[in-house]
């Protein structure tokens, strides 16, 4: 699948059956390959043809841990979700957001979190972040305000 849902997941989940929420534990395994008997489980799961939902917390989780833990850059680390997030099975509530806060975080530096905000911002067409972190003013299209 890998496709959007309305913000109210429950009516689209039922269109596609939804098996199961994804955790992060699968995806870092899959995409790490560690350790390996765990890793082949959770890429066997991934390829199963099951529904499997991908949170935005969970993904922001996934991004932390294979920058922070893994110590992959920014570039790798958006290529290896972005991955994750073209494999048919799995689905999201919003995938169109979670590109773009890749792309944000890859490309302006941001941290992910502020990157998801940003593209947050854009999506709903609010345009702005009451923030204190500088780092949003590197995204042109969304304003920061400061309170």
């Amino acid at each position: 699948m890998g496709g959007d849902h309305p913000q109210d997941p429950r009516g689209a989940l039922r269109e596609t059956p939804l098996t199961a929420f994804l955790d992060t534990n699968v995806v870092i395994r899959h995409l790490t390959g560690e350790p390996p008997a765990q890793a082949a489980r959770a890429t066997a799961a991934l390829d199963s043809g099951e529904t499997l939902l991908l949170s935005d917390v969970v993904l922001a989780e996934c991004v932390f841990v294979l920058e922070s833990v893994c110590g992959l850059p920014p570039s790798e680390v958006a290529g290896l979700m972005r991955s994750t997030l073209a494999q048919p099975g799995i689905t999201t509530v919003n995938k169109s957001v979670l590109l773009r806060a890749l792309a944000i975080y890859e490309l302006d530096g941001l941290d992910f979190a502020e990157a998801h905000l940003a593209a947050q911002a854009e999506a709903t067409g609010v345009g702005e972040v009451l923030s204190f972190d500088r780092s949003i003013d590197r995204v042109g299209s969304v304003t920061r305000r400061e309170p």
